[in-house]
């Protein structure tokens, strides 16, 4: 299993609700297409879970 995820920002984040914006903000993310590396654990994977629809995840 993969320590780390890596998280790009597919999709805008205009018209989503707050919570969800807030969730982009917390996992680093701030402009389109951009990308972090996270560790793999239950709380990240809580907040990928959340904004599915706005993200793309690789393992690392």
């Amino acid at each position: 299993m993969a320590d780390k995820v890596k998280i790009t920002l597919v999709k805008s984040t205009i018209g989503a609700i707050p919570k969800h914006k807030k969730t982009v903000e917390a996992l680093g993310l701030h402009k389109l297409n951009s990308s972090v590396e996270q560790p793999n654990n239950a709380a990240t994977k809580g907040m990928i879970q959340q904004i599915r629809h706005l993200v793309k995840v690789e393992e690392i």
